[in-house]
């Protein structure tokens, strides 16, 4: 069952296309990492699925219209923005006995657990907190409430990279399960690609890459070329040529390892490298098609 379906998806800003007629589906039970530069649509798209923003075009979340059925469709989603936004002079003990007030499905035991990794006091105020701390809180927050859909735009912004492997880590063992879904918006993408079941690119409001985790390990192959073998690693069309340690990085799609073997070391591309590449083909394409 899809948990995120959306045909002709489109939103503009006056004169600006933010969204241009996207379509994409999310399955139930996934981890979907949302990835593009500055500008490219991103948090609109979030916008839009969490019924934030009016669109046009078909969007279902859980089943529900996002813009006409949020009340309903908030009771199983959970967010978090870029700049996570909390009182500055409630406690944090407080925030606690305020979500558990108002969210059946709050797990305050589970907050807890999550706080009690970090070195927040219960008597402190939102105020006296670091940046890195009120979005720890806040993760502490969103995270113990048990939620079909959680959606995060950014989520560790302003923290170190300890408490990012940390917060992934938790995300991966202590809160994903088959039954919920996850989608992640965000620029660090080396440090999710050990999480992600699924891997999406967006530019200039477009879908120009969706591909399953499974997909990416099983058809994209990046090969550090010996030099005699450059001129017949070239015939082989790759998507991307770039140098590293001396050496050509040859990136090629749907060929098999064996044959490329041949022609130097083999590896599977980081997905921040796949991004590159696709991207650089997307601006070469639509450059050629505006001349």
């Amino acid at each position: 069952m899809a948990c995120i379906e959306a045909r002709g998806l489109r939103k503009a800003f006056g004169t600006t296309i933010a969204l241009d007629g996207i379509d994409l589906r999310v399955e139930e039970g996934r981890i979907l990492g949302l990835i593009g530069p500055n500008g490219a649509g991103k948090t609109t798209a979030l916008n839009a699925i969490l019924g934030l923003t009016p669109y046009q075009g078909e969007l279902r979340v859980l089943g529900r219209d996002p813009w006409s059925e949020r009340d309903q469709l908030m009771r199983d989603v959970c967010f978090i923005a870029d700049v996570a936004v909390l009182p500055r002079w409630i406690r944090v003990s407080q925030a606690l006995d305020y979500v558990a007030g108002v969210h059946p499905r709050f797990d305050r035991a589970k907050a807890e657990g999550f706080l009690a990794k970090t070195t927040i006091r219960r008597t402190s105020k939102v105020r006296e907190l670091s940046k890195g701390m009120v979005t720890q809180l806040h993760l502490a927050l969103v995270m113990a409430i048990d939620a079909r859909l959680l959606v995060l735009d950014e989520p560790t912004l302003g923290l170190d990279i300890l408490y990012r492997k940390q917060f992934y880590d938790s995300l991966l063992n202590d809160y994903f399960d088959r039954n919920r879904t996850v989608v992640v918006a965000t620029h660090q993408v080396d440090e999710i690609q050990h999480v992600l079941t699924d891997v999406m690119f967006i530019d200039r409001g477009r879908i120009v890459f969706a591909r399953s985790m499974e997909e990416v390990e099983s058809r994209y192959r990046e090969v550090m070329v010996n030099p005699d073998k450059l001129a017949a690693a070239r015939a082989l069309k790759p998507i991307q040529e770039r140098q590293g340690f001396g050496r050509s990085i040859l990136l090629f799609d749907g060929l098999d390892r064996a044959q490329l073997a041949t022609l130097g070391e083999v590896r599977t591309p980081s997905i921040a490298d796949l991004f590159v590449a696709v991207m650089s083909n997307h601006a070469g394409r639509a450059q050629g098609a505006a001349q």
